[in-house]
């Protein structure tokens, strides 16, 4: 059984670690915190680059943070930004997830307070996984 976690408290990480994000060529700041099956809450910001693809989203950072405590049991992630909108992860934050977390919930959070919620098997209807590497 997994334990509670207040989704204010989900929020409230993904919020703090926004504060944090270093975003000074896109101006998008996001924040993101993962819930782990054993209620542990690991959180992300995004970290640009002038070279920009290697910057890193605040999703991946979220779940490399937790994937370095030992943690690869994931029931839900909440992401906020500072976009009017909910923001959904990006394709490459999609694919990192769903090695880890198929079912995964993820709540997003606009600037001026809608939400959206989606599985992360409804963002990412048709992945590669390891059973695509598989070979017959």
């Amino acid at each position: 059984m997994t334990p509670t976690v207040s989704p204010d408290a989900l929020r409230a990480a993904a919020e703090a670690a926004l504060r944090h994000a270093y975003a000074p060529y896109s101006q998008f700041r996001v924040g993101a915190a993962l819930q782990a099956g054993n209620g542990m809450i690991y959180a992300g910001c995004n970290v640009e680059n002038s070279s920009y693809p290697a910057g890193t989203c605040a999703e991946r950072n979220a779940l490399g943070a937790a994937i370095t405590a030992g943690c690869q049991d994931f029931v839900a992630m909440v992401i906020v930004s500072e976009a009017d909108t909910p923001t959904p992860p990006c394709g490459m934050c999609r694919q990192a997830l769903v090695e880890f977390a198929p079912n995964l919930s993820v709540t997003s959070y606009g600037a001026v307070g809608a939400s959206a919620t989606w599985t992360l098997a409804e963002l990412l209807p048709a992945p590669f996984t390891g059973q695509s590497l598989r070979h017959a």
